[in-house]
């Protein structure tokens, strides 16, 4: 589905407005500039599409102290509210007693609630677009423990939000605490192949070339899904740790070991939700290179190399991957922009297309499914070879 169908000549919800929250801007500025290109090149004469921006300006200003407050800059009176977070950028700093202290996720999601309570319940409709979700890595309770990320649905849903829009949440039945609230589970696999054969045309898209290779069990769903779109062969690695011992609230992996057919003389592209230290996909990217692999993709939907790319540049030249693809749904550190393995697949086109369906109450299903452009993209890219 493309928003440029017959979806203009219908009445939208209600008005469209964009509010960011501190470390959001520059998402939620690519993401207004698509939408006014479709709105405008879609319905150039209806009147009721807004011909400049949809954003509204907000700020989340600090006290020395600490202290904040959500402030709106603009009357969202009957407005369809989207409004935009990043729990993930530390990059956004404020002044805490003299010190220069980062806004960590706790910090962001107190920010997005101080910006739904200064709404002060005018707009028509309030969707959350979070496309890391807050606490999402803490989806589950093994024995005294928080369910941070089903609090934080539920404490939304009571301040009047209606919808959620998240992508590869690292376990969607999160959603299952908030059942009467509209939660959409979208996936960049487009966005990451697209920028896959751009970067490398030469990939050929046959289980003689190219096999999917899953880094755990826990990301098996995704790297399913692209070896069954693709028609590629499916392998997996799975960690052995040490559970007599806990390091950084977790416990350490002894040894990946591999299950799948033989990787020698392949590409192999593998597929994740995160990266965060990168200690455990290096480890596998080196391994699958001492099995004959050919070139190795590793691809993430949200890149955060908590622990710098220092490591990274170093397999690199050592040879144990290719390329690292992920997208701009979440904060970047400065120093990726000098890493020529990294490659970015920019999500704010579809996103503008999921919230354009949104505010006419089109269904998204085909935005959901990306099955047919997955399709198209590959047939083009064998057609031009």
């Amino acid at each position: 589905m493309s928003p440029e169908l017959s979806l203009f000549d219908e009445t939208p919800s209600a008005p469209l407005a964009i509010v960011a929250t501190p470390g959001a801007q520059e998402l939620a500025e690519l993401i207004d500039k698509r939408l006014v290109a479709l709105y405008n090149s879609s319905a150039p004469k209806n009147a009721r599409i807004k011909k400049g921006s949809f954003l509204v300006e907000a700020k989340c200003p600090r006290f020395t102290n600490g202290d904040a407050k959500g402030m709106i800059l603009k009357s969202l009176r009957g407005k369809d509210l989207y409004v935009v977070c990043d729990p993930g950028n530390h990059g956004v700093t404020y002044d805490f007693f003299g010190q220069k202290v980062p806004l960590g996720p706790d910090e962001h999601f107190a920010d997005l609630k101080r910006i739904i309570c200064a709404a002060g319940g005018k707009p028509a409709r309030i969707t959350v677009v979070m496309p890391m979700l807050y606490g999402g890595r803490q989806h589950r309770k093994a024995g005294r423990e928080s369910l941070d990320c089903a609090v934080m649905l539920q404490e939304l849903q009571n301040m009047g939000v209606s919808d959620i829009i998240t992508f590869d949440a690292h376990d969607p039945r999160v959603q299952n605490a908030v059942p009467l609230m509209g939660f959409d589970n979208y996936f960049p696999n487009y966005q990451i192949l697209k920028a896959l054969v751009k970067r490398f045309p030469d990939v050929e898209f046959d289980r003689n070339h190219l096999m999917c290779v899953s880094p755990d069990e826990g990301a098996m769903g995704r790297n399913v899904y692209y070896a069954t779109v693709l028609g590629l062969d499916l392998g997996m690695f799975y960690k052995r740790r040490d559970y007599a011992t806990i390091v950084n609230g977790r416990n350490p992996i002894v040894a990946h070991e591999y299950i799948g057919a033989p990787v020698a003389g392949k590409d192999i592209f593998v597929a994740d939700d995160m990266i965060a230290t990168g200690d455990s996909i290096i480890k596998l990217a080196k391994e699958i290179k001492e099995k004959g692999a050919r070139r190795v993709f590793l691809s993430a939907t949200f890149s955060l190399f908590t622990e710098g790319v220092d490591k990274f540049n170093d397999a690199y030249e050592k040879g144990y991957f290719d390329a690292v693809l992920s997208t701009n749904l979440t904060y970047r550190i400065p120093e990726l922009k000098d890493c020529s393995w990294f490659i970015e697949a920019d999500i704010s086109k579809y996103l503008a297309y999921i919230i354009a369906a949104a505010n006419y109450n089109e269904s998204v299903s085909n935005l959901l499914e990306p099955f047919d452009k997955i399709h198209a993209l590959v047939n083009n890219h064998v057609a031009k070879k």
